[in-house]
């Protein structure tokens, strides 16, 4: 009796290492990794920036750069060696066996070529003539779910959202159906909604198509909401792996426990308690050589920890972990409370506002083309307070900002304030203390410093231009704002390219803070950060609006985030306000249909999905917005006509939560009911 034969899994490492020469050296970047992947299986890749979680791709398709080999083991795919495939069986298996999603959807299109130019071209590289990969093409947009396939494959990807262009890039990834799908961060930079979205129509198809995925994300809700397991790196090590819901619950290596204790939970505000984080930095490749690489930042970490490297053992449940006190994770401290010195930062009795917004508006462009992008948006922010600002792309967001900071003039009539004095609408025309006091943080530090200059001069130019200091003092200042950021004189003389992700960030924190800024502008400040990072970032933002009476202006797609640090939260759709008040009211509802969809869409750890409120449709076009209620054509509590005729007015309370729908406050969504922390 011959007995069936066992498929190999999809993707296998066998104790794979990689180095990368430099300067002459070979730095170690993975160290024995192993795992695999069966048939249809999502498989979670997570660690901090410089744990090795790309490199794992890279080895797999075998196109690490030219100063990185692996230096050990084997990766396979579906049974073959890679390394071992010669130049015209390694083309085959990049074109017809492994697919690859990155990041940047924008990046990975080609902006000169139409979308169905760059879909068809899969086709006709597995050899269907051009017509056929044509028709092809827009059926595979249609599986996607895109709607009208056949007018977005006449447009260019800069003519696309996000969103969309990321189906795209999705769409010509699932082409050549193959037997694994690398999904590289693919939901960085996108809002709730459309993140959700996104792993929807990920987990769909990989039902349709039976394809194994390898998913790697420092967004932990993501990871949670998508895969059956998942591996966790740290220094190149591979230190935990298990299915993913009792890995999350009950973590059994103090790294992974510590990545999860620095998200952002229900209950927890930066008036309490500062979010935990992991102390320390990760090492630098190669440089521990003996004991446990995570000694040096392990709350358990003993003598033993520092002489003896801990083997991947199992500790129960299918799962593995590389740690000589597995059972004693649940036991590492938390953070304590905020000391009684920086708590209650926000609601000055009877000061003045700091900022006002009175019916602030935008339009681009003439009719009949105009897009309103702003409409008479009124708000209000008290020193020491986080006003954060939600919505998805296309709301008004960065508009708003952009107007706040005179970057772009508001539309006549709209009135802005700071300090009780008008802000005039172009930054040229404003007095040099608004220009000090009013000062922001961006998104991606990379950009916003100048990658030539030294942190020394990067904090001083500011403190000069913004404080009018220079010589001794400047000095001393500069080494107050470093002192303030916690970073240290040792990376006066540093470059941007030499610091970690987190330590640029804390440098544009202070940059930003040289001018002892009234209101800082926080344009996305830790979207681009690992959860760790972003914990340490959040916490020294709340110390400073603490320590220094300053207002945040807080634009984020993390509603995590925006939980923890905001004191007010306004929600605007198309450039409309379609709710504002105080955090928790706004949180736990009543709230409005758009506000409840947003809070349903945001990942959890605990990966439970069923619950979200799926939007239908697209976002409507600035340029010919709907009649009536705004949000009607996508909204699932439409009432009737109504909605549909009728602009419902923004209606208060008494605690000044305001909503704009027709539903009676009664009828509106309320956060369920959580149970203690």
């Amino acid at each position: 009796m011959k007995h069936a034969e066992i498929a190999p899994p999809v993707l296998e490492l066998r104790d794979v290492s990689v180095s990368y020469r430099v300067r002459g050296r070979a730095v170690p970047v993975l160290n024995g990794v192993s795992l695999s992947l069966g048939k249809g299986e999502v498989y979670g890749l997570v660690g901090e920036s410089g744990s090795g979680k790309s490199t794992v791709a890279l080895a797999v398709q075998r196109v690490l750069p030219p100063n990185g080999h692996v230096s050990g083991g084997q990766a396979l795919v579906n049974g073959r060696d890679v390394a071992a495939l010669d130049r015209a069986a390694l083309r085959r298996m990049r074109a017809r066996d492994v697919a690859m999603v990155f990041q940047d959807p924008g990046r990975a299109l080609n902006p000169s070529l139409t979308i169905g130019r760059q879909v068809a071209e899969v086709f006709e590289i597995l050899g269907s003539p051009h017509g056929e990969a044509l028709r092809r093409a827009e059926s595979m947009l249609e599986r996607v779910r895109i709607s009208a396939p056949a007018r977005v494959m006449e447009r260019y990807p800069h003519q696309l959202s996000g969103g969309m262009q990321q189906r795209v890039v999705i769409a010509m990834a699932l082409a050549k159906d193959p037997s694994l799908l690398i999904l590289d961060e693919p939901t960085t930079g996108l809002d709730a909604t459309i993140e959700a979205e996104i792993l929807d129509l990920v987990d769909t198809l990989r039902r349709e198509f039976g394809a194994s995925i390898l998913f790697i994300s420092h967004n932990l809700g993501a990871i949670a909401g998508l895969c059956d397991r998942v591996g966790v790196l740290y220094a190149g090590r591979l230190v935990e792996e298990g299915p993913v819901r009792s890995l999350f619950r009950a973590p059994r290596h103090p790294y992974t426990a510590g990545l999860l204790r620095c998200l952002p939970r229900p209950g927890l505000r930066k008036d309490l308690s500062p979010l935990d984080t992991i102390p320390g930095f990760p090492p630098a490749p190669g440089s521990i050589v003996a004991g446990c690489v995570f000694a040096p930042r392990c709350g358990l970490a003993d003598d033993l920890c520092r002489r003896v490297d801990p083997p991947l053992v199992p500790t129960g449940e299918g799962r593995l972990s590389r740690c000589h006190y597995a059972d004693r994770v649940d036991r590492l401290p938390h953070a304590g409370g905020r000391p009684a010195a920086l708590r209650n930062a926000s609601g000055e009795v009877d000061a003045p506002p700091v900022l006002e917004l009175d019916g602030l508006s935008k339009t681009y462009g003439v009719a009949p083309y105009a897009v309103h992008a702003l409409r008479d948006v009124s708000l209000r922010l008290m020193p020491g307070e986080t006003l954060g600002l939600v919505g998805e792309s296309g709301s008004g967001k960065s508009t708003l900002a952009h107007a706040l900071l005179g970057l772009v003039a508001p539309d006549a009539g709209s009135r802005m304030a700071l300090d009780g004095a008008a802000l005039a609408a172009e930054v040229r025309r404003r007095s040099p203390e608004q220009i000090k006091t009013l000062q922001i943080v961006f998104q991606n530090p990379d950009s916003a410093l100048n990658r030539s200059h030294t942190v020394r001069r990067l904090i001083g130019r500011a403190v000069t231009r913004l404080g009018g200091l220079a010589g001794a003092l400047r000095e001393a200042q500069v080494t107050r704002l470093l002192e303030a950021v916690r970073l240290t004189a040792r990376q006066l003389g540093a470059r941007p390219r030499q610091l970690s992700g987190g330590m640029k960030q804390r440098v544009a924190v202070a940059r930003a803070f040289a001018g002892n800024p009234r209101l800082v502008v926080c344009d996305e400040p830790t979207s681009a950060l690992d959860v760790s990072v972003q914990a340490a970032i959040l916490n020294l933002l709340a110390d400073l609006q603490a320590e220094r009476r300053v207002a945040y202006l807080l634009i984020s797609h993390d509603l995590g985030v925006v939980r923890y640090l905001s004191d007010w939260i306004a929600v605007l759709y198309l450039g409309r306000l379609l709710e504002v008040g105080p955090a928790a009211n706004v949180l736990d509802g009543p709230h409005h249909p758009y506000t409840e969809a947003l809070l349903s869409a945001a990942p959890s750890v605990a990966g439970e999905r069923s619950g979200r409120i799926r939007l239908t449709g697209a976002i409507p076009s600035g340029v010919n917005p709907p009649a009536g209620c705004l949000f009607h054509t996508r909204c699932p509590r439409r009432i009737g006509p109504i909605c549909d005729t009728e602009e419902p007015p923004l209606v208060a309370d008494a605690q000044g939560h305001a909503i704009r729908c027709h539903l009676p406050r009664e009828k509106l969504g309320r956060a369920p009911a959580l149970a203690p922390a």
